[in-house]
């Protein structure tokens, strides 16, 4: 089995980023639209699995006082440094690295299910990454109701961690989330969409 971020890496010297950044674009966007709202501005974020950075970029755009991108695959670092020098890019795996503050909001597209154990990511996310009353929102193209995904482990041969909508959703409630809701974005004829999920810490401990 090959490493994710290995693969990742590689996609980005041959510029496929480019097409991921496009494919994910509408998903994302929805999940924004529906996670900036519940925040209070100007709010911090930070992307993980930021890739080229393009989802660090839009938050800026979106009145991020301050956002941070971190990724485990070095290429994707170098590239979203290159594009963006003056861009904070953290390069390290995860889920070991933490970082320095906590954020209002955390944006992830396409990371959990590469980990073993997505819901120990999850409640470090709830944990050690947000502030009190912040918010999580995340998406997954790999998941048990998305059929043709289910190939993507032996085509690709990496790991994926393959979660039903349900398990997603008590992983969620699980690492302490609150105010959970499970949707699915950029559906298609022939594709249920990315399953996105949102949830905030309470605003007290």
């Amino acid at each position: 089995m090959k490493e994710a971020t290995d693969i990742f890496s590689e996609w980005a010297t041959i510029g496929k980023d480019e097409g991921m950044e496009k494919g994910h674009s509408q998903a994302v966007t929805e999940m924004l639209d529906t996670a900036i709202p519940k925040l209070t501005k100007p709010f911090t974020a930070i992307d993980i699995g930021c890739g080229n950075g393009w989802v660090v970029r839009k938050l800026a755009s979106l009145g991020a006082s301050h956002v941070e991108g971190i990724d485990g695959a070095e290429e994707m670092i170098i590239k979203a440094r290159r594009i963006d020098p003056n861009g904070i890019y953290h390069y390290a795996r995860l889920p070991e690295w933490i970082p320095e503050k906590r954020f209002d909001l955390v944006h992830s597209m396409e990371f959990l299910y590469y980990l073993k154990q997505p819901q120990e990511m999850l409640a470090i996310i709830h944990d050690e990454w947000l502030e009190y009353g912040g918010w999580l929102v995340a998406g997954v193209d790999h998941y048990q109701e998305h059929e043709r995904s289910l190939q993507w482990p032996e085509q690709l041969q990496v790991h994926m961690t393959t979660m039903s909508i349900d398990e997603w959703y008590k992983a969620m409630e699980n690492a302490g989330f609150s105010n959970i809701k499970i949707w699915q974005t950029d559906t298609k004829e022939n594709s249920p969409g990315t399953l996105s999920m949102l949830g905030q810490k309470a605003a007290y401990s």
